[in-house]
Parts: C-alpha cells; structure tokens; sequence
C-alpha cells in the first residue's frame, strides 16, 4: 500500500473532526481520482506513490487553469476556490524547482545530450523528463529548454 495514499487518507479524516471544508472536498477529490486509476485498465491494482504524485499533479494543474479561466471571466469567489484547492494538493508534491535550479539542469541536459538548436529540442526533453517529473511544470519546462536552445 502506498504511503502517500495512506497520509491523505489520514488528513482526510483529521479534516473531517475539524470541518475544514476545502480540505475535505479536495482530499475526496483526489482519493477519487487515485481510485479511478486505479480501476482503470483491464484489471485493478495499486498505484506506487511516484505514480500518485503524477495523478496529484494532474489534478493540481486542472486546478490552476480552471482558477485562471475563472479569474478571466471575472469569477473571482470559484477562481479563489480553485487556487486554494490548488494549494492543498501542493502540500502532498515534490517542492517545484526554482528558475535557477531548472534552467541548471535544462544546461545539463543539453550538454549531455549534445544537442543544438531547434531540432534537438526533442533530446533534451527525453532526458530533462524523468528528472523533473512532479518538481516542474512541462509547459515551463519546455520553454526553458526552448530559451536554452534558441
């Protein structure tokens, strides 16, 4: 059995005896999007936690661009909403890496991996991937790689 599922089990209940309500409804949240993975496929099994982290950052990027689409449209009271759900789910992933650290290993990659403009950009990513998995952003990373690289 996973650790991590077991510890948000846990705050779920600890924020059921404290009726902190964004906390409840985020953990049922995520506990349901961890079962669902779970189920899925052509027989249930248990999910590790390195495999928990990338549904949890699934769910904390759908938390993100639904606040920003809110904040758009000037739904201010949902778009907190979302971020705050957003900032539970931070406290069970990896810390994210800074500017500094990323474009250190965007650096690092490219150097091992040799590549040059544009066309290797596919290299570096192939390699940068599995280092950041849970610590950053793909989207970041990939404009990082890009600044790097153009």
């Amino acid at each position: 059995m996973a650790e991590l599922k077991d510890r948000l089990r846990a705050d779920l209940n600890t924020a059921m005896r404290a009726r902190d309500q964004v906390r409840m409804r985020t953990l049922r949240m995520a506990l349901t999007s961890i079962t669902t993975e779970e189920v899925a496929g052509t027989s249930a099994r248990d999910l590790s936690d390195e495999e928990i982290v990338k549904v949890l950052t699934r769910e904390a990027k759908k938390r993100r661009e639904a606040a920003e689409a809110f904040g758009a449209a000037g739904r201010d009271e949902q778009a907190a909403a979302e971020r705050a759900e957003g900032d539970v789910l931070a406290d069970y992933l990896p810390a994210q890496l800074g500017d500094d650290e990323l474009a250190a290993l965007v650096s690092a990659a490219i150097a091992e991996t040799g590549a040059t403009g544009m066309k290797g950009m596919g290299q570096v990513m192939k390699v940068l991937t599995p280092q950041v998995a849970g610590q950053a952003d793909g989207a970041r990373v990939a404009a990082e790689v890009r600044r790097q690289l153009g």
